[in-house]
């Protein structure tokens, strides 16, 4: 997949103008309005200029103060339905684009909510940010700025050209040469500037991309004293957007003083020709004085057209980015299979309830009949096998089960394939070969949000939302109440250190938990699994962060956060899982032992070298 921002102008043109209409459309109203009083306002300002040649032959021809009169109140109600229109569709294009890029913020990530987790993986977080960011802002400007003035521009130029021909057709072919001129060099200038535009917006997506990935990883730069050789890429970086800048801007500048310089040329060989017209009585002195004003402004509405063009062209770019974004496939879940509440009847029927009991069961709605699963946590691998790319596999015919109240462990060296399994139970990934049963239903049949609803998860790497850590603690059940977010904290040990915070439940948690340690952060997200009481559970070396003190503190919370539930614990610390019902030892995708901690001890195998050696090196 390539990469989301590649800095480039539209690829396909025609496509993204047709999804920015789309968007346009729904504000058609208010777009249309914009229109009418762009193009109002741009001939106002012709008619206005036009007024020149009547007021001038009143004077010249007749010497009629009360014509002057006359024609100046019009030439200024005129201006003035031109300002008050201005003034209108500035403040309606103001609210027509927020609204439009209310819409397209939404969408986009809603879209990216629905995305599976191999897209982030390819794509860089700060990519994914310069979407909402550098593309939403140009769209925004693009909106703002642009749109009305090219309207108001292509008005003015056609208008210009038609009302110079009404006045005087002959001299309007010199006017119509000078513009031939003009976009023959802005073509010239735009392709030579191309170029550069493409390579300054690639080293900007760049450039953003490293100052993200350093700013996150501060810390580590600290650690080792990479300040000086970060400075060093950044200045290279910066270096090469500079120039990359510097080239196409140089092209770009040049058109606007050539535009002037060629329209400065063309008034001066007009002004000449136009007075020898007159005074060989050809034309009148009226139109000449009209005729020269509009050519003085000829060169207004092609700058215009020019400046605004390259905006466009900028914006329709970023557009390009959020929509291909838009048209990723979304997560693929074809489940049926839903997660119901459910009471148990005298004789042992269960029956969907809508109050709480305390217990659940899988329910087929496809099949309305069939008779609905007790939620049990029976998780089995049948011949399992995954990859994450083609070619390259991680785990290989895996087989194992995990018995309702069973605590399953995993061990093994880094890349053995731990971790890969737990994202295969809660489908963040699909299998490639095999199958996946949760009480006796293979999980791609269960719809995703109601299989990811039975499992609590801790993760390895912690994240914590800003918020209070009450706020962190309810995100494993949205609904819970403040009784319930302390007895899950007290669950995972968590209460004694929050009940010592300045704010104790009420404390901000900033900076994805900057304010705490690392252990404190762990302890939370121990916290936020116990809140969402699921019936299985998943430990992805939940206590790595946690001393040895912290995690003998914990150990009593935690078995009675898994009794009664089927746990999968991917352990660091081989101290963790003896009391396991079950290890399993993975080594290259494949289990290589498994039994209890006793049983493996026993076979003085892989389990018995990695829990003499952890003991060796403490």
């Amino acid at each position: 997949m390539a990469r989301v921002y590649s800095g480039k102008r539209p690829q396909d043109l025609k496509r993204t103008l047709g999804a920015v209409s789309r968007y346009l459309g729904r504000h058609r109203v208010l777009i249309a309005l914009v229109a009418v009083l762009a193009a109002l306002s741009a001939s106002a300002n012709l008619l206005g200029t036009y007024m020149i040649r009547p007021i001038v032959n009143q004077v010249v021809a007749q010497g009629s103060v009360s014509g002057l009169m006359a024609g100046v109140g019009i030439t200024a109600a005129i201006y003035a339905v031109g300002v008050l229109s201005t003034l209108g569709y500035t403040q309606i294009m103001v609210r027509a684009a927020q609204k439009i890029l209310l819409d397209i913020r939404r969408d986009l990530y809603h879209r990216l909510q629905t995305l599976p987790l191999r897209f982030f993986d390819q794509n860089r977080k700060g990519d994914l940010m310069s979407l909402f960011t550098n593309d939403v802002d140009t769209i925004s400007d693009a909106l703002n700025n642009s749109f009305a003035v090219v309207i108001q521009s292509m008005v003015q130029l056609f208008g210009m050209v038609l009302l110079l021909f009404l006045l005087n057709w002959r001299l309007s072919i010199l006017v119509l040469a000078g513009y031939g001129v003009m976009f023959a060099y802005i073509r010239y200038s735009s392709k030579r500037s191309k170029f550069y535009f493409d390579r300054q917006q690639e080293h900007l997506g760049s450039l953003d991309g490293y100052i993200e990935e350093m700013t996150a990883g501060q810390k580590v730069v600290k650690v080792f004293s990479h300040e000086p050789a970060n400075l060093d890429g950044f200045r290279a970086r910066n270096q090469a957007l500079q120039e990359a800048g510097s080239r196409a801007q140089a092209y770009a500048a040049t058109m606007i003083p050539a535009v002037v310089t060629i329209s400065y040329f063309n008034y001066a060989i007009i002004a000449v020709l136009g007075g020898l017209m007159v005074l060989n009585g050809q034309s009148d002195l009226g139109s000449l004085a009209s005729y020269l004003v509009f050519v003085r402004q000829s060169a207004m509405p092609i700058n215009q057209l020019t400046q605004q063009g390259n905006f466009l062209l900028v914006a329709l770019a970023g557009a390009e980015r959020i929509f291909r974004t838009m048209e990723e496939e979304p997560e693929v879940d074809r489940g049926a299979v839903e997660l119901v509440r459910v009471r148990r009847e005298g004789d042992g029927t269960l029956i969907p309830c809508r109050e709480s009991t305390g217990r659940w069961a899988w329910r087929d709605s496809a099949r309305p009949s069939a008779p609905l699963v007790p939620l049990r946590g029976d998780v089995r691998f049948d011949h399992v096998t995954f990859g994450y790319e083609p070619g390259q596999t991680v785990l290989r015919d895996l087989s194992l089960y995990a018995k309702p109240g069973h605590k399953i462990a995993f061990v093994g060296s880094t890349g053995a394939g731990k971790t890969t399994i737990t994202n295969l139970i809660n489908r963040f990934y699909d299998v490639t070969g095999g199958t996946i049963t949760y009480d006796g239903i293979d999980v791609r049949d269960i719809r995703k949000d109601d299989l990811r609803r039975s499992l609590g998860i801790v993760l390895q790497d912690t994240h914590l939302f800003t918020g209070t850590v009450a706020d962190n603690i309810r995100f494993g059940k949205l609904d819970a109440t403040q009784e319930e977010v302390e007895r899950a904290a007290r669950i995972a040990n968590a209460h004694s250190f929050i009940s010592r915070l300045p704010q104790g439940y009420d404390t901000m948690v900033t900076g994805d938990g900057a304010n705490l340690s690392q252990g404190q952060r762990q302890l939370l997200a121990i916290a936020r699994a116990a809140v969402a009481d699921p019936p299985v559970l998943i430990l992805d070396e939940a206590t790595s962060s946690i001393d040895t003190r912290t995690e003998a503190l914990i150990e009593k919370g935690m078995d009675a956060l898994m009794e009664g539930r089927t746990v999968f614990v991917i352990a660091h610390r081989l101290s963790t899982v003896r009391n396991a019902n079950v290890i399993l030892v993975l080594e290259h995708g494949e289990v290589v032992e498994r039994g209890s901690h006793e049983d493996l001890l026993a076979q003085r195998g892989e389990y018995y070298q990695l829990y003499h050696g952890m003991f060796e090196l403490s």
